[in-house]
């Protein structure tokens, strides 16, 4: 197929607002352009035979694994489901076919299975897909589903990810913003009562496990879960562990609200009143340290060792979440609406791009994270923002005739390292862009609100009736455009559209009628850009500078990095912070500090951040003379007769869950300040991608609890492959101290059973 090239884009959307009636164009940008019942790429294009079949003639890069269709037939009966009446014949094609395949998803035990390539339920997955559309239109399901994701503990389950699960992976708590939206739409006390305490064990050990001195949540961006996928190739699991991630704080401040919720409805007031500050608390944090002035969005993520810096890429789910939940401030919200980057075929999942890396997270639209931006651009109340998020949905759905779960961001193909058809949070966030846009039906505590969005280019009468709500039957037909309702009735009764409609006033069969003011919404931007590539990272290390040696500074005083190609210049960081910038590839580290090199093009884009290195003085401090050969029964994929390599000392000190002592050691500290401590480890427990036996210990000194430690595993079997644990500074007073290494029940890991590393020694750094 012929591969567009990027364009520099004056304005790369011509969206449906502005094309005349006559013509029939309802989204066009320099990508593709819907128009009628039309979608129409290059030489493909896709349209609706009848609201129950679609055909394509689209062909994906030839090699590619995994086949595509070329038409999709309504398979389920769909009587039982709401069903939507619009002049458009391409709308309810798409609609019905996220329908169609949402009975596919549904497993034979009521559980919600993730793709057509996914089976089971997936935490974060069934979670998302439940507060776009599953809770209204699959409640039982939804509920098996999440009940699936507890644990034996009665926590919620983090489900694999990135170097052991949990503490590195920490989004499980979007399990609770979904459990509260069945509540929402089912009003079911009891279920409330099943989950709150849930929430709120699994609250109470993330505060103790992965809550930074920040007042920030620890640990990898929300579903983001490929490390080397949006990190910098020399980032650790481990240092992923102790980033802050802007999108998985905003879905956690808006779960504290919904927990608040939660406790409010079951007569715990005290209990709504803690939540409640802390999810101000968190959501102050966030605009503290991620808001970025001069591009008017949240940065994605804080990342360094003993120092944190703001990865300044816009994260699309996290941005979205923001203005939905009302984490941003009101005055952010608007700013956030017309400044996330928007591509010719929609919005990245973050951007700009990782240059040196294949399209899956890197370089791709996701449709559901593209639902929940145009749900969010609906209430920024940006008309253009609508437009072109209902179109980065339904065009790839239209074209592939399947809910597929991730495109290419340079062509709109499939060609990444993975995809799936029939994807739930795609089907689901399909079928919300109908439900909460165009009908705006918005489910609260207790009641319903009815607010469209209704561009102009739809203006005209659409119905969705048969719709499920707390035993009832809803039909609603929305008359008109704009984003204001001018007439409300409810079973023929006018009603104030600014308020809830109590849920008693929606028993049975229930008309509700929505006229629009029929007013030009105002006129909002727009953030068109094409795709780009961010510069390749340095790669920089310390030598000696004779010319500095016996000057009265530190060895390993020398900072040099490899040139990067069409680079306009470099920004040297000392301790987190710009000290020089240069075009040279090399800087007179003549201060013990932790130094790192970031990389600028031309037109101003950053690379990221090479790795920190650090000439400050460190002692080093061995588990020496232990054992040489791996002994516990915890341990997994174990080399025949369990003997290790690689630590530095005599031998190596094995922990599991099973220890009756802290693993200690004793330390001189010369003079009173501040210190890093990190262990070197070993944990061979699992892969570097997946699973859930991370090793978590509690770091104490002199006795007391002092931090969490975190070992994540380094690679199946990998116990000659040694590594670093997450650095933690503590003020120490001159003289010695005992630092050990203790399991506490705060520690215990996804997998349970398995809690078990290597130590070979202590580093201890003086700040």
């Amino acid at each position: 197929m012929r591969i567009l090239k990027p364009l520099m884009i004056v304005s790369a959307v011509a969206a449906a607002a502005s094309a005349s009636a006559s013509d029939g164009v309802i989204v066009q940008t320099d990508a593709y352009r819907w128009q009628g019942d039309t979608i129409y790429q290059n030489e493909f294009k896709a349209w609706a035979e009848n609201p129950y079949e679609l055909k394509s003639t689209y062909k994906c890069r030839p090699g590619y694994f995994m086949p595509i269709s070329q038409s999709w037939v309504r398979k389920n009966d769909l009587s039982q489901y709401p069903k939507l009446s619009t002049d458009n014949l391409l709308h309810q094609a798409i609609y019905n076919m996220a329908l169609d395949e949402m009975v596919n998803a549904v497993e034979p035990d009521t559980t919600l299975r993730t793709g057509k390539e996914w089976s089971g339920v997936w935490t974060r997955d069934v979670s998302y897909s439940i507060i776009l559309s599953m809770a209204a239109l699959q409640p039982e399901a939804s509920m098996v589903s999440l009940m699936k994701k507890v644990n034996p503990s009665g926590q919620i389950i983090q489900d694999t990810g990135s170097g052991g699960a949990w503490p590195i992976s920490t989004d499980r708590m979007v399990w609770a913003l979904a459990a509260y939206e069945i509540y929402k739409v089912t009003g079911d006390k009891k279920w409330l009562e099943t989950v709150y305490p849930i929430a709120v064990r699994s609250l109470e050990k993330d505060e103790k496990t992965v809550m930074s001195e920040r007042g920030l949540v620890k640990g990898e961006t929300s579903f983001i879960d490929w490390r080397e996928q949006s990190y910098p190739r020399w980032m650790q699991t481990v240092d992923i562990s102790q980033s802050e991630a802007m999108g998985t704080n905003v879905m956690y401040a808006a779960t504290l609200k919904a927990v608040a919720d939660m406790a409010g409805i079951l007569g715990k007031k005290k209990d709504a009143e803690k939540w409640n500050a802390k999810a101000g608390e968190l959501a102050a944090n966030i605009d503290r340290y991620f808001w970025m002035p001069d591009k008017g969005y949240y940065g994605m993520y804080t990342y360094g060792r003993g120092n944190k810096i703001l990865n300044p890429r816009a994260e699309t789910l996290g941005e979205a979440l923001s203005i939905i939940y009302d984490i941003a401030p009101a005055d952010r919200r608007k700013s956030i609406s017309e400044n996330n980057p928007h591509t010719p075929f929609g919005p990245a999942i973050f951007y700009p791009q990782i240059s040196d890396m294949p399209a899956y997270h890197n370089n791709a639209l996701w449709p559901w994270v593209a639902s929940y931006w145009t749900l969010a651009q609906a209430k920024a109340g940006n008309e253009k923002g609508v437009l072109e998020g209902i179109g980065s949905v339904f065009r790839p759905a239209a074209l592939f005739c399947t809910n597929k779960e991730n495109f290419n961001l340079d062509n709109g193909d499939i060609y990444t390292e993975l995809n799936s058809s029939n994807m739930l949070w795609c089907l689901a966030g399909n079928i919300a862009i109908t439900q909460q846009v165009l009908f705006g039906v918005h489910f609260e505590k207790d009641g319903l609100s009815i607010r469209p969005f209704v561009p102009e280019v739809f203006a005209g009468t659409r119905t969705l009736s048969n719709f499920p709500y707390r035993g009832g039957r809803l039909n609603i037909t929305v008359e008109g455009y704009g984003d204001r309702v001018k007439e409300l009735t409810v079973a023929g009764k006018s009603f104030d559209p600014a308020k809830v409609i109590p849920a008693k006033m929606l028993k049975g069969n229930v008309e509700i009628v929505v006229k629009m003011d029929c007013e030009p919404i105002p006129a909002m931007k727009v953030n068109n850009v094409p795709n780009l590539k961010a510069p390749l990272t340095p790669v920089t290390w310390l030598s000696n500078n004779p010319a500095l040696d016996g000057a009265g500074v530190p060895s390993n005083n020398y900072l040099e990095w490899n040139p990067i190609e069409y680079i306009g210049h470099y920004i040297v960081l000392k301790d987190g912070k710009s000290v020089a910038e240069t075009r040279e590839t090399s800087y007179a580290a003549t201060e013990p500090g932790e130094w790192q090199v970031i990389g600028v093009a031309g037109d101003g884009t950053q690379s990221f951040a090479s790795e920190p290195r650090s000439n400050r003085p460190a002692k080093v401090y061995q588990y020496s003379g232990e054992t040489t050969v791996i002994r516990s029964n915890e341990a997994c994929n174990v080399p025949e007769g369990g003997k290790v390599a690689g630590y530095t000392g005599a031998g190596f000190l094995e922990l599991d869950k099973n220890e009756a002592a802290p693993a200690e050691v004793t330390v001189d500290v010369p003079e009173t300040g501040l210190y890093t401590i990190t262990f070197r480890y070993a944990n061979g427990n699992g892969p570097v991608n997946t699973e859930n036996k991370a090793g978590i210990r509690t770091l104490t000194v002199d006795g007391a609890n002092a931090a969490t430690m975190v070992f994540p595993h380094r690679g199946v079997g990998n116990w000659n492959d040694w590594g670093m644990s997450n650095h933690i500074t503590l003020n120490l007073e001159k003289g010695s101290h005992r630092i050990g290494l203790r399991y506490l029940p705060e520690d215990e890991n996804m997998n349970i059973a398995t809690n078990h590393l290597l130590l070979d020694c202590l580093r201890l750094e003086k700040r």
